[in-house]
């Protein structure tokens, strides 16, 4: 049988150990809550009575619940009030000195089969516990921000906690309504571990100024759905604590390169620029604690026009190619007013891609997102076509063939013989270098890379791709035509992944290697980036919907081009694509997909 907890200490009232406190209190335990000072003590007051006022006033809360939950938390200042809790959770700033102090009292005070328990996120579990006589009963219960919103509660035992231990805090979080993963004392946890590379790499970006932060983020969010994008999640989190994080991570993890805290991120800290707390990081918030973005020196200035900007007019548009994203992007165009031929190779195509076409309009208007008229009306803007010649006065064209180098450069020098003077030529490639095939032409400044997302009808982000012999102007163009779509074109510069790829899939490889270690399985690290880091998909999950045999063909590429070390293919990844487990489209990747 659990233990039964009937009373806990929680030291340490900032926003997370209000949360935790605001946790145990909604689930009927009483908690004495401690601080080191009156004052301390009257801030963590104010945390739980500010979240608790707010949860009411969404609805989400009784009056009665709350004031019952209030009744049960105990305010105290000092170590010394917690001698008779079941348990003590510790959530005090991530600094090693500070929390083994704060243990080793813990120890003196609280009764002999009381559990120790540290909500650290980075810090060695082990290394706190031996601060103790009883290191056994000391374990890591890693709550997320906001604690009585997020659903993940990662347990962390080290080399020598207790079975019971372990399992008395399970049933805890079960009782909780909290979904726990078990793992052992390693940097970083589930989470963090791949949480924070991720981060770091987005920040490396910015100060690269390879892409605004504006387009970082909403890259990352519109490309991927994540609930927010790396920036301004670096900004939620705090400057300081991500600093902290990192540094630990890279000391205690084998100094991986990529969890060296980027320089920038040290500058912003010791300048003030802590994120939403101090009122500004990488963004400038209304006033300190706020999460309302205002404009700064950074924020784009919107043109009264895309002719401000220098972009070209265009009203003609070619598509090459016959697969799922030139019949997606057909379809985009002709939707959105714009005369289209399509150019495939051959009738046969042609007329498959005329179907495809028209089914997807028609789910359009049976889902009632289209009326019959808008249907017929881009229908008719489609010219079909199997000969290239007939881009000859298209303004821009955009090609969306195989991804072959060797293809895609034979096909430019044909458009650069063929199409007018002033068109733009786009190629969709996600992974070859745009500049290889721009120079395949005799006209470079005219070619963008735009890196539409499947499927194109839905999926609301373009990446506007700049060599570095695109012209401001076909850029401004690009980023015009984006703008009629209605889509998001964010741009950036010529590099292997360009934005999503480039952060999304070293992520996925660091969980490869997290479940090739048996440090967790592929279950519980998907549930610690659900429920954690409200990711719509676990790492796992999108594996196996983009397919291995992808994923480790842009992890390749990333590697050849960055030859960073840590981005070198998990070899359990290669394995599996060598087996021919590639996911769902094979009924086999990470997990069987035939059984379901």
């Amino acid at each position: 049988m659990a233990r039964e907890f009937t009373s806990v200490g929680v030291v340490g009232l900032g926003t997370m150990g209000a949360g935790i406190v605001e946790v145990f209190a909604r689930n009927g335990i009483d908690v004495v809550a401690v601080e080191i000072s009156e004052a301390a003590l009257e801030r963590g007051r104010a945390n739980l009575t500010g979240s608790t006022g707010r949860a009411v006033a969404k609805g989400k809360l009784a009056e009665a619940d709350r004031d019952a939950l209030l009744s049960r938390v105990h305010f105290q200042v000092g170590l010394d009030a917690l001698h008779s809790v079941d348990l003590v959770i510790e959530a005090v700033p991530e600094h090693l000195d500070l929390k083994q102090r704060i243990f080793a009292e813990l120890d003196r005070v609280c009764k002999p089969e009381a559990i120790l328990a540290t909500n650290t996120s980075s810090l060695s579990v082990t290394e706190i516990s031996v601060a103790t006589t009883r290191p056994n009963q000391v374990i890591g219960i890693h709550f997320f921000n906001p604690a009585p919103v997020m659903k993940l509660v990662e347990v962390v035992r080290t080399v020598v906690t207790s079975g019971d231990v372990v399992a008395d805090v399970e049933a805890l979080c079960a009782r909780l309504g909290k979904v726990d993963v078990t793992i052992n004392d390693r940097a970083g946890f589930i989470a963090n571990a791949l949480l924070f590379g991720y981060l770091n790499h987005a920040v490396s970006m910015f100060e690269a100024r390879y892409a605004t932060r504006e387009d970082i983020d909403a890259a990352m969010k519109l490309g991927c759905g994540l609930p927010m994008g790396p920036l301004a999640l670096m900004d939620l989190i705090g400057l300081d604590t991500a600093y902290e994080i990192l540094d630990t991570m890279y000391r205690r993890g084998g100094r991986d390169r990529r969890h060296a805290p980027v320089p920038l991120i040290k500058q912003m800290v010791t300048a003030g620029l802590l994120g939403r707390k101090s009122g500004r990081g990488f963004y400038t918030y209304e006033r300190p604690g706020s999460p309302v973005v205002v404009p700064d020196e950074q924020t784009p200035v919107a043109s009264e026009s895309a002719l401000a900007d220098g972009a070209r007019g265009i009203a003609k548009v070619g598509v090459v190619g016959s697969g799922t994203m030139a019949t997606g992007i057909i379809e985009v165009f002709a939707k959105a007013g714009y005369e289209v031929v399509s150019v495939t190779r051959g009738a046969e195509k042609s007329a498959k891609v005329f179907e495809a076409v028209k089914t997807s309009l028609n789910k359009g208007v049976v889902r009632g997102k289209l009326s019959e008229t808008d249907r017929d009306a881009a229908l008719g803007r489609i010219n079909w076509s199997a000969t290239l010649e007939h881009l000859a006065d298209v303004d821009l064209v955009v090609e969306a063939v195989v991804e072959e180098l060797s293809v895609k450069k034979a096909l430019f020098a044909s458009l650069d013989e063929i199409c007018k003077p002033g068109v733009v030529l786009a190629t969709t490639t996600s992974s070859l270098p745009v500049i290889d095939v721009a120079m395949a032409t005799q006209r470079p400044a005219d070619v963008v890379g735009l890196h539409f997302f499947n499927p194109a009808p839905i999926m609301p982000l373009v990446e506007v791709v700049r060599t570095i012999r695109t012209s401001a102007e076909t850029t401004a163009t690009a980023r015009a035509v984006c703008a009629a779509l209605g889509k998001t074109g964010v741009v950036c510069g010529d590099r292997s992944g360009f934005i999503v790829n480039a952060l999304l899939f070293p992520y996925l490889n660091d969980a490869v290697k997290m479940l090739e270690a048996s440090y967790s399985t592929a279950d519980d690290i998907d549930y610690a980036m659900k429920l954690g880091c409200g990711y719509p998909m676990g790492p796992f999950e999108l594996l196996d919907v983009v397919g291995l045999d992808v994923s480790l063909a842009i992890q390749r590429e990333l590697y050849l081009e960055l030859r960073e070390p840590g981005f070198a293919p998990a070899p359990l990844l290669e394995h599996l694509v060598t087996a021919g487990y590639l996911g769902r489209k094979s009924g086999r990747g990470f997990r069987d997909h035939t059984r379901r």
